[in-house]
């Protein structure tokens, strides 16, 4: 079987208060992604939300996992994919579609075979995979990074210069709950997502890449005025629930990807906690 996974429950931020260093690694920290020739997810309760990886060697097929009781993957479910390593394609129902780097593939629900692949085995693709419950099917669609919506936000004075890229979002494709986009910090910003903020209305991972070796970055979650971090290296995720800040400052500059789902689609819909109440 090429598709393994865990399972995360939801913690309140009373529990959560408690933990120590590696209780709080050990619930939001996701590890063991972009192992070659494996598929692993990690299925949390926040919102049923899934997110994981598919590193194909040798052709990869998602399999359906226990916690969805359900005969496919995508029987009740939507996808998306954002490709952070070399080129490689997505079959989905029998079409294929070519996933450069950070190229992104969105998939509606009731697709019954995904199946993951790579042009060259010995440089392969990585795919980042997320998913959340759907009520109605959606059009698979492609969206190249250029295709994305960009935002330019944050200054170089405040150490938070950053493009976001918007991927799977209104506008640019028609989701049930899932959205997916890609953040680049510029050359000498480190802070993402600042001022922090808490979107009681949806959960959020994020996944960070690019970060270069021998770096990192500390991610900085809690309740506003009782927060927490991890720090974090490439190719790992963090879980954000929704009554939690979610924001990072790294060694050097680098990416992450973003995802999230539950109450709405309204991306600007957060409640903003200011710099200097952060405790």
């Amino acid at each position: 079987m090429s598709t393994t996974y865990n399972t995360r429950y939801a913690s309140s931020p009373e529990a959560v208060k408690k933990y120590d260093t590696t209780a709080l690694r050990d619930e939001f920290l996701i590890d063991d992604l972009m192992k070659e020739g494996e598929i692993n997810l990690t299925y949390t309760h926040y919102d049923r939300y899934i997110a994981g990886s598919a590193v194909p060697q040798s052709n990869l097929k998602l399999e359906t996992i226990d916690p969805l009781k359900a005969e496919f993957f995508l029987e009740r479910r939507e996808m998306g994919i954002i490709n952070v390593g070399e080129s490689g394609a997505v079959e989905v129902d029998g079409t294929t579609y070519s996933l450069g780097h950070k190229d992104a593939l969105y998939i509606g629900m009731g697709a019954k075979e995904v199946v993951f692949k790579s042009d060259d085995t010995k440089n392969p693709a990585k795919f980042y995979i997320n998913s959340a419950p759907a009520h109605t099917n959606y059009p698979t669609k492609k969206v190249s990074l250029e295709e994305a919506n960009k935002l330019e936000l944050g200054s170089l004075e405040t150490a938070n210069h950053r493009t976001v890229s918007q991927m799977i979002i209104g506008g640019v494709v028609t989701t049930c709950q899932l959205q997916m986009g890609m953040t680049k910090l510029k050359t000498g910003s480190v802070w993402n997502t600042m001022p922090a903020h808490v979107h009681d209305r949806r959960m959020e991972v994020y996944f960070y890449l690019d970060v270069p070796e021998g770096q990192a970055v500390c991610h900085f979650m809690g309740q506003p005025q009782e927060t927490r971090h991890i720090w974090m290296h490439n190719h790992q995720a963090v879980i954000s629930p929704p009554w939690s800040i979610h924001c990072g400052s790294g060694t050097s500059n680098y990416t992450f990807i973003w995802g999230m789902a539950g109450e709405n689609l309204d991306y600007s819909d957060m409640d903003v906690a200011a710099i200097t109440e952060l405790k």
